[in-house]
Parts: structure tokens; C-alpha cells; sequence
């Protein structure tokens, strides 16, 4: 079968021949992969900034952003059945036994370390024809959000982070006033930085969840990005235009900050203009480089004096794919062009080394194979 594959001692990307898997467990269950999403991390890995092939081989197969269909069962599986669809989890638990986090099937929380990721991390991933996974790595989609349904990854970002927010906030009074006769009454405020998908995933989550939300990135509107968030009911600003020292007069308080830039030298700008008991959520990695300019002594002294929290935010649970799907369906009901615009183009696994060397577009995919 064919796969894309990074081999990193080459530094070379390509087209690959590879054993189709079979079913080896009873709970193994076997995919017809139909669509992988390309996102920062692929083209990263296949740069060779980073991405570990499995043990004994030289090339890993790429692609974590994905959606399958099931065509065969391993004779323990019972929540799944032939023509279901799917999306398979990304990290796999560490064998250590004192990892409280992977024995409670929380390995998103890892706490050696020695986790696998697919398509990242020691293990195969997506961007191939069939996979063969464990069953409890695999959530169930409904077949109506088929054609978004590759947005589900992605979008776990954004529920893992909004999550651990409402967790958080429980230590203050936080909750919206209830008005009469609005159905959605806004009192918190989120910024948003970065107009890439998981910025754009993210404000769809907050809007969702009743934030009135901001985003902040370089281009000027108008473009294609700045008119989605305004479909959502958001407001976009451009840093071109705008300084963070500006941000408050536009915003208001500042509540929330969702960072998926992965630029360290902004986040830091922006974290200076985070109000008081608000939270600060990091999602992006940003590659190593030199040091940057920021005024710690600023930043330390409102974390202390305004209560403020800086909460880093990476993979993400079973139950976050499952709030992923369900809020898809939201976005279905609410904003379908909105959603619909987030992928830019569908494209055959031969367009795979050129979409991984760039091209314009909010959300590429790989599409695999067709199914039904």
C-alpha cells in the first residue's frame, strides 16, 4: 500500500511501498484511511526539525490529523461495525508502571515522557491507505459531519484547553449573570492570536461557548481569514495595525488568551495585556532560536497581583475528541459556510511532498481513499 514517509537520515520525504496491516488482536481494528489533514507539525517533521521513526526502521510514516472506515473487526470489538467512521486518537501510553496519568488512560498527561505519538513519535500514522489500531484509540463520527469530520484532531486543542479553563476558573466567581430573554449572553472576552486552524478552531470554540472573541493576527484585513471570524461573530485585528499596547482599549478586559501562533516573542507581547484573573493558555511549539526581549519583571508582577494563570496545553484525551465531534455539530447548525471554509482543498496522496513544502490555504487534506 502507499504511505508518506519521512526518512530523517536522508532528510528526504516520499511516496512509499508498505505491508498492509492485518488484524493481530482481538480488539484490533483495521481502517481504510479516507482523509489526513496536513498541519504545522507535518511539514516540521518533514523538514526534519523533529519526528521519530518506529524502532528498526529508517522512514516514518507521517499524519495525525485524520478520518478512517472501518472494514474489518477484530472478534472483541463490540462498539464498532463495518462502514463506521472514525478518528483515531494520536498519543499511545508509556509502559511505566509508575505513570499514574498512562495507567488511568490519561497519556496525554504522560508523565515519563516515553510516550509513542503516531505519525510523530515512534509509531506509523495516518497519511497511508489502511491502518490497523487498538480499539479504545478509535472515536466514532457520525457519518453527517463526514466532510469536516478531519477537523476533529485539530479541534481537540481548542476542548482539551477550554476544559481546563472551566476547571480552573471554579476558583473565583466566574460564571456569566444569567439575562432574561437572551438566549447567548456574552460577559467573558478572548483573544485569540494566530489565524492558522487551530487559531480558527479555537475561536469557533469559545464563540461556541459564549466568549465574545478577538483575534489578533499580522495580515490586514480584508482576507479570507478575518472574514470567517467575522462570520462567527467574532472581530479581527491585525497586528500591523494595532500594537498590544492597544489591545486593551479595543478589547476590553481581557479574560482569556488563546495563543496558536508559536511565535514566543508575540505570546509574551500579548501575555502583558492578559486582565486580572484571566488565564493565559500556550498551544504552540515554537522551534528553538535566540533569546527574546520581554519585560519579566511586568509579567511576573501581574501574574502575582492579578491572579493570572499560564496554562500550557498539548494532545488531548478521549474526552476531548468526543467534545470535538459534538461541537462540530454545532458548528454544522451555527456557521456552515464558516466551518466549510476552514478546508481549503482536497487533494490526491501524490500532491503530499509539495503540500508538505507549503501552500497557501487554511486546512489542506489528503484525500486517501473515497469510501462510501
Amino acid at each position: 500500500m502507499k504511505a508518506v514517509s519521512v526518512f530523517p537520515g536522508r532528510r528526504e520525504v516520499r511516496l512509499t511501498d508498505e505491508p498492509e496491516p492485518e488484524l493481530r488482536s482481538p480488539t484490533d481494528v483495521k481502517l481504510r484511511m479516507l482523509e489526513v489533514g496536513i498541519c504545522g507539525t507535518d511539514k516540521e517533521i518533514a523538514a526534519c526539525q523533529y519526528g521519530t521513526p518506529p524502532h528498526g526502521h529508517e522512514n516514518l510514516v507521517i499524519g495525525h490529523e485524520s478520518l478512517g472506515e472501518v472494514v474489518a473487526l477484530g472478534k472483541s470489538v463490540k462498539d464498532l461495525k463495518l462502514g463506521d467512521l472514525v478518528v483515531p486518537m494520536v498519543r499511545r501510553p508509556c509502559r511505566r508502571e509508575d505513570c499514574l496519568a498512562c495507567r488511568s488512560d490519561r497519556q496525554d498527561y504522560c508523565y515519563s515522557g516515553e510516550f509513542v505519538e503516531r505519525g510523530i513519535k515512534e509509531m506509523g500514522g495516518f497519511m497511508t491507505e489502511y491502518v490497523v489500531d487498538d480499539a479504545r484509540y478509535m472515536v466514532k463520527v457520525p457519518k453527517s459531519l463526514r466532510d469536516v469530520a478531519v477537523l476533529v484532531e485539530p479541534l481537540t486543542i481548542a476542548e482539551k484547553a477550554l476544559a481546563q479553563v472551566a476547571v480552573i476558573q471554579q476558583r473565583l466567581p466566574w460564571a456569566c449573570p444569567i439575562e432574561r430573554g437572551s438566549e447567548r449572553h456574552t460577559c467573558h472576552r478572548a483573544l485569540v492570536i494566530g489565524a492558522g486552524p487551530v487559531g480558527l478552531l479555537g475561536a469557533m470554540t469559545l464563540r461556541n461557548a459564549g466568549f465574545e472573541v478577538t483575534m489578533y493576527s499580522k495580515t490586514p484585513a480584508p482576507n479570507d481569514r478575518a472574514a470567517l471570524v467575522e462570520a462567527i461573530g467574532g472581530r479581527y485585528v491585525s497586528s500591523q495595525q494595532h500594537t498590544v499596547e492597544q489591545l486593551s482599549e479595543l478589547v476590553g478586559q481581557i479574560d482569556l488568551v488563546y495563543e496558536a501562533v508559536g511565535a514566543s516573542q508575540i505570546a509574551f507581547d500579548v501575555l502583558r495585556a492578559l486582565g486580572t484573573n484571566g488565564i493565559f493558555v500556550f498551544t504552540g511549539v515554537p522551534a528553538r532560536k535566540g533569546p527574546i526581549q520581554m519585560d519579566s519583571d511586568l509579567l511576573m508582577r501581574n501574574i502575582v497581583l492579578k491572579n493570572q494563570v499560564v496554562l500550557g496545553s498539548v494532545n488531548a484525551g478521549r474526552e476531548d475528541f468526543e467534545s470535538a465531534i459534538r461541537d462540530l455539530g454545532a458548528f454544522r447548525k451555527r456557521w456552515p459556510e464558516a466551518l466549510g471554509a476552514m478546508i481549503s482543498g482536497r487533494y490526491p496522496m501524490s500532491a503530499a511532498t509539495s503540500l508538505l513544502n507549503g501552500r497557501e490555504g487554511i486546512k489542506n487534506v489528503l484525500a486517501i481513499n473515497r469510501g462510501k
